[in-house]
């Protein structure tokens, strides 16, 4: 076997003494950037910058004088980017069903109209009560009345403003806090208005705005502090009350009884939520909150829209009901509509395809909203064009609300407002032709301000 040589059973040619070493070509060794590519490849792959990857690599203890040995490149950063460039984005999905928080149930939103509503019958039971001579060709005791519904819309609106502000921040003790010290000073206020308003005339009407005032007060405690069975309960008595005052007259004690009964039960349970309240966040640290003016243009939204529903009511008491009953369903589609935008963001990859979206959504929530006021209009008889849109303008105007864009939709409320306080008046036109006018330039302008800001992916961070 001459030239030959024998080898030991499992011996390479290559490690034996004497025979040279066989070098593997470049081109045949493996790239030692695209086995490290593979090894990190899950997190390579979801990074949205080079920068995560350098940031891993300096944490498993690679200094910048290893990676120019093995891999050629000089430093952390040079060999991030490499690894950036050749590993595809792929961006895991979540585990399990993706967190929706604005999910909201429709019975309890539902419930919450039926609240607002409510106190209604209190007026049906108290108007035997307020004699006297009629104010500006109203019902003796109305101007007091409005005067101290509108200083306690504008009041309160700002004060839930505050108390959810605090909430939002985690500090409940605070918003109590606020709350304690808020709604005292609104029904002051309230009824300090209705006295003004009343000058040296009959002061039932100021009793009964004082009344009014006071449950304003209370029950935006309870409103805030999600007590709104408690609320029910508390109504309910007035209420049957006042359906059975449908069918056969109650007497003037029985009526004090049942308003005066509702109200103490009303202002028992927010003192004793308060009270409970205040106890057990007794020696928490007070945290950083919310400007106290960051609360004022929501007050003024308040009164805006507050003073369009006024004047609605006072030309059909009943649309200012169907209004009330349907802020229920409206707060439920204003929930939809935050999820469906939500959606949105996760289900496109356009700003183009996510507007558009968008824009269906609102649709879909403002024409359901519109259906549920035109069955309620419909069933009190007091459907009308003019109560339909100023639906649009009070549902488009708490959308804006509800994604913080609250100067915009507070200052085509109070213009409005304005507007149509000012043509009354002055006399200027058809009441009924002014208010619909007004209401129509208001529901588009708002319609507009709702496409151009809600249709950006930043507006629903």
């Amino acid at each position: 076997m001459s030239g030959s040589v024998w080898l030991p059973p499992g011996a390479r040619p290559d490690t034996m003494p004497g025979i040279p070493r066989q070098r593997t070509p470049s081109w045949a060794r493996p790239d030692p950037v695209d086995a490290l590519a593979e090894r990190l490849d899950d997190f390579v792959a979801a990074a949205v910058h080079p920068d995560e990857i350098a940031a891993l690599l300096e944490s498993d203890g690679m200094s910048d004088d290893q990676i120019r040995e093995r891999y050629g490149l000089k430093n952390s950063f040079a060999l991030a980017e490499e690894l950036y460039e050749r590993v595809e984005r792929r961006y895991p999905e979540p585990e399990g069903p993706v967190h929706d928080p604005w999910q909201v149930g429709l019975l309890g939103c539902l419930l919450r109209g039926v609240v607002f509503a409510l106190p209604g019958f209190g007026y049906v039971l108290g108007a035997p009560l307020m004699t006297g001579p009629r104010d500006f060709g109203l019902p003796a005791g109305t101007i007091p009345l409005l005067a101290g519904a509108l200083v306690g819309w504008t009041w309160n609106q700002g004060l839930a403003h505050r108390a959810y502000s605090w909430l939002g921040l985690g500090d409940r003790a605070a918003a109590k806090r606020s709350l304690l010290l808020g709604a005292p000073t609104g029904v002051v206020l309230g009824a300090l208005a209705a006295l003004l308003v009343a000058g040296t005339g009959d002061m039932t009407g100021v009793a009964f705005a004082a009344g009014q005032s006071l449950y304003l007060g209370a029950s935006t405690v309870l409103l805030v502090l999600g007590r709104e069975r408690a609320l029910l309960l508390a109504l309910l008595p007035m209420a049957a009350g006042a359906a059975m005052a449908l069918v056969h007259t109650p007497s003037t004690a029985l009526r004090l009884v049942l308003l005066l009964g509702s109200l103490l039960a009303v202002v028992v349970l927010g003192l004793l939520e308060l009270r409970d309240k205040q106890r057990r966040a007794r020696g928490r640290q007070p945290t950083m909150g919310p400007q106290l003016l960051s609360s004022l243009p929501y007050a003024l939204f308040g009164l805006g829209t507050g003073v369009l529903v006024l004047y609605a009511a006072l030309d059909n008491a009943l649309a200012a009901v169907a209004l009330t009953l349907s802020m229920g369903p409206s707060e439920w589609l204003l929930h939809r509509f935050r999820s469906g935008s939500l959606a949105g963001l996760r289900n496109t990859s356009t700003a183009r395809a996510f507007w558009r979206t968008t824009v269906t959504t609102l649709v879909e929530c403002l024409t359901a909203y519109l259906a549920t006021l035109l069955v309620l209009g419909l069933a009190m008889s007091a459907l009308s064009p003019g109560l339909l849109v100023l639906g649009v303008v009070l549902w488009t105007g708490l959308l804006l609300q509800s994604f913080g864009a609250i100067l915009s939709a507070t200052a085509v409320c109070c213009a409005a407002a304005l507007t149509q306080t000012l043509a009354l008046l002055t006399h200027t036109g058809d009441p009924h032709w002014v208010a619909l006018i007004v209401h129509g330039t208001a529901a588009a302008a708002q319609a507009a301000l709702v496409c151009a800001l809600l249709g950006r992916a930043t507006a629903h961070r």
